[in-house]
């Protein structure tokens, strides 16, 4: 991953103060405050129904937060005039794949990079075919997504999302949707990208690679966080009574072991 340690001056890529989201009486994000910074990885874990998924949903604005603020490379998140240029900046990988079924797994790459950032289709399609050997499915290019697998339509999904070159990837439980054979395949994938220097937000239950790839891990509950911490600091000595307990439950990551 990237280990650069930025500039005093330097802001953050990404800035949550006090983000607040409400279903009805439901508090779905209850106070948040976050920054990330450029080149980072976070993994954003914690109980089913904490707030994660929403969280990184509000961040691209696919969910309409009631209160706060979130800036994107010094860009306000809000539903007017700039939500258009943060889209164009942030990757997302969903839990299901939402590719074009009708498409190859070359054109789904292909057709945000021409349609938002104005490439010609050659050029696209040269990104798409480097993206896709990248990924490890070159011979699968021409597939449509109903002749690939889960795991190979995940990879076409990142793939995508890379192909606008994005400051930052976005990734909600990428792997809850695969059966467990596939998921080893996604998760290289990520760490790959992991080590480029693309800014990451990752959701997910694998605490494995959590504990491998995140410079931090965010731990949420009930809407908020209640611990941030690097990842040999949180699962092998939490401060949260919380925290303790939700690593008792889950499986623990073995011990990074010297080089």
């Amino acid at each position: 991953m990237d280990t650069r340690t930025p500039t005093p001056a330097e802001p953050p890529l990404i800035c949550i103060r006090h983000l607040q989201k409400h279903y009805g009486q439901f508090k779905a994000l209850d106070d948040i405050n976050l920054e990330v910074r450029r080149g980072e990885v976070i993994a954003l874990i914690g109980p089913s129904g904490s707030g994660k998924s929403t969280l990184v949903r509000c961040i691209n604005l696919l969910e309409e937060y009631d209160a706060g603020t979130i800036e994107v490379d010094g860009i306000r998140v809000a539903s007017a005039g700039n939500l258009a240029r943060v889209r164009a900046e942030v990757g997302m990988v969903f839990q299901q794949f939402n590719l074009f079924p009708h498409m190859s797994a070359l054109r789904n790459v292909a057709l945000a990079p021409v349609r938002v950032r104005g490439l010609s289709w050659a050029d696209a399609t040269a990104r798409a075919e480097a993206l896709l050997e990248r990924v490890g499915l070159k011979e699968h290019q021409h597939k449509r997504p109903s002749q690939l697998s889960g795991g190979q339509q995940q990879r076409v999904a990142i793939a995508r999302a890379l192909a606008m070159k994005p400051n930052l990837l976005l990734f909600d439980e990428p792997t809850s949707a695969l059966d467990p054979e596939m998921v080893e395949e996604v998760l290289e994938v990520i760490q790959d990208i992991a080590k480029t220097g693309v800014t990451l937000l990752i959701v997910t239950h694998e605490m494995s690679f959590a504990h491998q790839v995140a410079d931090r891990v965010v731990f949420m509950e009930h809407g908020r966080i209640v611990e941030v911490a690097p990842p040999q600091t949180f699962f092998h000595c939490p401060t949260s009574d919380r925290a303790r307990v939700f690593i008792g439950t889950s499986p623990r990551p073995a011990r990074r072991q010297p080089a």
